[in-house]
């Protein structure tokens, strides 16, 4: 077994977003750190995969199989109408950090998304986004200890802060990492930086913020290869950030104008009025409220959301009050005082039962099909499932947006974009926007095009670099994609890659082949049950 006697032999940094199109536009001494690690070693985009959203996207790096394997396809997950906001529990594959554990090799984990709750293993981890506050950590009571050492510990900025908010949840980053791998002395390191992401969509077009975030995560990379001097060292991003120059399509009015979608006004569930109203929620209430809120707050919302749900079976929908409130410039006003709850018991939503077809969820890039069978109330036949299913992709590839051109890149079925054993809880449509430049949209508005209601999108393109003792900087990393990161981090250990593994080593790295791993028999799915979570995916457009 190929153990080193102390200090951390790999560790990987992992910025959200990141690419080389926004690095580009920093000033040349923001982050020397990086721009070191680039010249000194080999870079290159870094192929993402559809759908390229974080607790999708995340998964998929470090198990090192795409999300038919791994089985999280979004940020919400699905029993029949019913959804639930992804964690842990829901990734049907073991992660690197479990694997290099088999092998005898220690790691430490901070911030990485979607590892709440955490499992077992020898080492460290304090997870990323999708927890909650003062989440469970590894080992338990981990948390507590984190900070009596380096003080108050978030997942999410604190907002009221402004700027300073991010750059503190950025610098508490790096000193738990720091903690952390003076307190178990790992062989392996991951240390995620989350705000290179939330900040385009939460301070969009805000560069003096962007640079100081991205300048604050070039300073801890910095501390920690002070104090940690590993041999190797990775830099990864999940996706890449870009404009959206095109157009919201709402994939469910296309559908309701086909006939494929019904809808009912009133009730609970999704979509809400729009991304940009909820977006302004942050001193809200209903369904995404904090459990401190008052009693008497919980009475007033009850009643609103009771009387606004009537109005809404009147006809008297959220979206039609908005589309008036916006004539009067009163949209975002009201939006901050009103609850969730009454957002979502005011819009007009799709009828899940009754409805042959539709778009769950705008993250999940797709249409599924209300199969008989397969969902509480199908009504597509399965005799029918796959006639129904190659007219809707027929009829969504001949989708032109407003200025003619072709509004997807590709339209496919789920099987041409995923495999595994999870496929069945994909959507059974794959839609590709075309260079990710159009919004989509699972909303009911009305009309079937809209102005997009952020000015910022995901982009395929991330970016990966590499440097060190292993590392052949002679040889290129064209091509790299997402699912290659995992293999790759595991050759720098001598570790066999699961054979089960859709990526392969990096030609940087010297592989050492492929073995069958044990089952990782995770069947016991946990609910998130965390409103603070799904409030502040709200927050960021993600939960319509």
């Amino acid at each position: 077994m190929d153990t080193r006697d102390g200090g951390v032999r790999t560790v990987v940094f992992g910025l959200d977003a990141a690419c080389h199109s926004v690095l580009d536009r920093l000033p040349e001494d923001a982050v020397p750190t990086l721009r070191s690690i680039f010249e000194t070693g080999v870079d290159a985009p870094l192929r993402s995969q559809v759908p390229p959203w974080t607790p999708s996207a995340w998964p998929s790096l470090y198990t090192g199989m795409n999300p038919g394997k791994h089985g999280i396809f979004d940020f919400l997950s699905f029993d029949g109408y019913e959804w639930d906001v992804v964690n842990a529990t829901h990734c049907r594959e073991r992660p690197i950090w479990e694997l290099l554990d088999r092998h005898g090799f220690s790691s430490v984990v901070v911030n990485v998304p979607v590892t709440h709750p955490p499992t077992a293993f020898d080492g460290a981890l304090v997870p990323g986004y999708m927890a909650p506050e003062s989440p469970t950590c590894h080992p338990v009571g981990l948390f507590d200890e984190l900070e009596d050492a380096i003080g108050s510990y978030r997942i999410y900025p604190d907002e009221s802060g402004g700027e300073h908010g991010y750059t503190a949840a950025v610098s508490s980053r790096g000193a738990a990492f720091r903690y952390l791998a003076d307190r178990f002395d790992p062989d392996f390191g991951f240390l995620q930086f989350q705000a290179t992401d939330t900040v385009f969509h939460d301070r969009p077009d805000d560069w003096e913020a962007i640079e100081a975030i991205y300048r604050a995560v070039d300073t801890e990379i910095q501390l920690v290869l002070d104090a940690c001097d590993p041999d190797t060292v990775f830099v990864v991003s999940d996706h890449g950030m870009g404009p959206l120059a095109g157009v919201e399509f709402r994939a469910n009015d296309f559908l309701a104008g086909r006939g494929d979608v019904r809808t009912v006004a009133g009730g609970d569930g999704m979509p809400t009025w729009s991304t940009v109203r909820d977006s302004e929620l942050k001193t809200g209430g209903g369904a995404a409220d904090p459990p401190r809120r008052e009693q008497v707050a919980a009475l007033r919302d009850s009643a609103l959301t009771a009387a606004v749900s009537t109005a809404a079976r009147l006809g008297l929908t959220s979206q039609r009050i908005g589309h008036a409130l916006e004539r009067v410039g009163l949209a975002e006003t009201v939006a901050r005082a009103v609850p969730t709850s009454v957002i979502r018991s005011g819009s007009e939503r799709v009828d899940f039962p009754n409805s042959a077809a539709y778009m769950r969820s705008r993250t999940e890039c797709g249409i599924r099909l209300n199969l008989a069978g397969r969902e509480p109330d199908g009504v597509v036949p399965p005799s029918e499932y796959e006639t129904v299913r190659a007219e809707l992709i027929a009829a969504l590839r001949e989708v032109e947006a407003p200025d003619g051109d072709s509004l997807f890149e590709a339209v496919l079925p789920r099987e041409a974009v995923f495999e595994g054993p999870q496929i069945e809880r994909a959507a059974d449509i794959v839609l590709v926007p075309a260079g990710f430049e159009h919004f989509l949209s699972a909303e009911i508005r009305g009309s079937v095009f809209g102005r997009p209601t952020e000015p910022w999108n995901h982009k395929l393109d991330g970016l990966v670099a590499a440097r060190g003792e292993v590392i052949d900087a002679d040889r290129s990393l064209e091509g790299a994609t997402l699912l290659d990161i995992a293999p790759t981090v595991l050759a720098t250990f001598g570790v066999p890659a699961d054979r089960r593994m859709d990526g392969t080593v990096l030609r940087i790295v010297e592989g050492v082949g492929r073995q069958d791993y044990p089952d990782p028999q995770r069947t016991t799915r946990t609910t998130t049950d965390d409103a603070t979570v799904e409030q502040r995916l709200t927050d960021l457009g993600y939960i319509e």
